[in-house]
């Protein structure tokens, strides 16, 4: 059968009709949107009227939308933004935790050269940091909080409404990724009350490299990426107009069908789970949260019966001979050596970290895709179980 694909946190296949969206603007609708002919005005009408939908599918203003190359550029426009605009004032602490995605932690230890302070709350073992750890973090020196929505490594949700709330009380801007979050669990900015969100397109069905930051209006920021008067002065470039379509696209679809692909979801999750149980036992366990995170992304560890575990890659390897595409981790790390960052917070036993796969479902996905990697992995892990003990 064709190779079965379960990295959907990692990125998903674009799709149909989100790509007939964008054809056109690769076409005979190429301008640029910044021209004043009347090439350039059709797409310049083409990326408003994305960003009033994408507005509204947020329950934003259309100010309040800004067109990125994606979720990392977002966080770390988000982050460098705020921190510019507060710490002439002294507000130079930045509150996250330890298993954000890389591009909210990089970028935010990479500020310590100006003077920031980072403070990290440490997750619970599924993942989760709770509103009182942040409201007891907060001091008169805090800039920024932020927290992703949904981890996309473990699926844990974080209580980003209650967050929201603190931070408000506080008068401290929240920022949120929710790159794994926004066309999977409802996201609406005012009933949240964050400052500040990320958006990636390309987890959504829907292009690579373009992205959505929402800033809300009046939260202090300054803008990173300058040289051009596109986005209202916010993030100078030439506008990528298929992109934007696409993601416009994307977005509308992803969300109008959420409650079906939930549904899907949880009824493959449910099949893998009952699989593995009956299959393996008492040999694997579920990192982080085993019920109350998104039903899309399921973490697996499997247990030896000696100290040093499985070889993760080794078993990403030998799966991906049987034509299954899994990972264990975020894509931006691949090629590590050790478990994930994610991992190394939210589970105790190192051998377990190390022998550990991540599992994203995908609208695509099949009942019979998950029967085929059960038996495949069955196959895998018994060769390299007998390795291992």
């Amino acid at each position: 059968m064709d190779p079965v694909y379960f990295d959907n946190a990692a990125t998903t296949p674009v799709d149909p009709d989100v790509l007939d969206s964008m054809l056109p603007y690769f076409k005979n609708t190429f301008g640029n949107a910044d021209a004043a002919h009347q090439v350039g005005r059709t797409c310049k009408v083409a990326v408003e009227d994305a960003r009033e939908k994408i507005a509204r599918l947020l329950n934003a203003e259309p100010s309040e939308i800004i067109f990125t190359s994606g979720g990392t550029e977002s966080d770390n426009a988000a982050i460098k933004g705020v921190y510019s605009a507060l710490s002439p004032a002294g507000k130079n602490e930045i509150i996250t935790s330890p298993i954000e995605h890389h591009a909210v932690t990089h970028p935010a230890e990479a500020l310590k050269r100006s003077g920031a302070k980072i403070i990290y709350l440490k997750p619970n073992s599924n993942g989760v940091i709770t509103a009182d750890q942040v409201r007891g973090a907060i001091t008169d020196k805090t800039g920024l909080v932020s927290l992703m929505h949904v981890n996309n490594e473990i699926g844990s949700i974080n209580p980003v409404k209650e967050i929201a709330d603190v931070c408000q009380e506080a008068g401290v801007p929240f920022h949120s990724d929710t790159v794994q979050s926004v066309g999977k669990i409802p996201v609406d900015v005012k009933e949240i009350g964050m400052n500040m969100l990320s958006i990636s397109a390309h987890k959504i069905y829907g292009p690579k490299g373009i992205g959505v930051l929402y800033v809300k209006n009046g939260t202090p920021w300054i803008p990173w990426l300058q040289g051009g008067s596109q986005e209202r002065r916010r993030r100078g470039g030439t506008s990528n107009v298929p992109g934007i379509v696409g993601l416009a696209k994307a977005m509308e679809l992803s969300i109008g069908n959420m409650e079906t692909n939930t549904q899907k979801f949880v009824a493959l999750r449910s099949k893998l789970i009952e699989g593995l149980e009956s299959r393996f036992e008492e040999k694997f366990t579920i990192n982080g949260p085993k019920e109350g995170g998104v039903a899309h992304i399921i973490n697996i560890g499997f247990k030896t019966s000696n100290e040093q575990g499985l070889d993760g890659e080794m078993l990403l390897l030998n799966l991906d001979i049987e034509g299954i595409c899994v990972s264990n981790g975020s894509a931006c790390t691949s090629g590590a050596t050790e478990p994930s960052h994610v991992l190394k917070e939210v589970v105790d036993d190192d051998a377990i970290a190390s022998s550990s796969i991540r599992v994203s479902f995908g609208k695509q996905n099949t009942d019979k895709e998950v029967d085929y990697f059960l038996d495949k992995l069955e196959g895998v892990l018994d060769r390299m179980l007998k390795v291992a003990s």
